[in-house]
């Protein structure tokens, strides 16, 4: 029961976090030469993950998809980060923080996902109780 609570917690929070990139993403809409096209093209991504998985909040087990794929897009993009953070020096830190920021998020969302084996298993024991 703690697992689901905590993995609603993180949902809600990372949902919020990815949602709020709608305020920068129509920022760079309205001022296309000032910005960097690849990152309003991310933001509308990750804004849009962010409003699946706050559509996930009312029920994990029902969107364990979407949850992998917040976690393990994080995985690939925080890698891509890093190797980008570790070539181009006057983007490291910031490159490297953020890509920390996407791991914490992907061992989250892996950790408290509940498995099919965890899901039968808690089938069978409310089945015998």
């Amino acid at each position: 029961m703690w697992r689901e609570r905590a993995l609603k917690v993180v949902l809600l929070l990372v949902g919020l976090f990815f949602s709020a990139g709608i305020y920068p993403l129509i920022g760079s809409l309205r001022d296309p030469a000032g910005s960097d096209t690849g990152d309003t093209m991310m933001l509308s991504l990750y804004v849009t993950l962010g409003v699946f998985l706050l559509i996930a909040v009312r029920n994990p087990v029902a969107h364990r998809s979407v949850i992998a794929f917040a976690a393990w897009s994080s995985f690939a993009h925080a890698v891509t980060m890093s190797i980008q953070g570790l070539e181009i020096p006057s983007q490291r830190t910031g490159f490297l923080g953020g890509s920390a920021v996407l791991v914490v998020i992907g061992v989250a969302l892996i950790a408290l996902v509940r498995t099919r084996k965890t899901l039968g298993r808690t089938s069978a024991v409310v089945a015998q109780g």
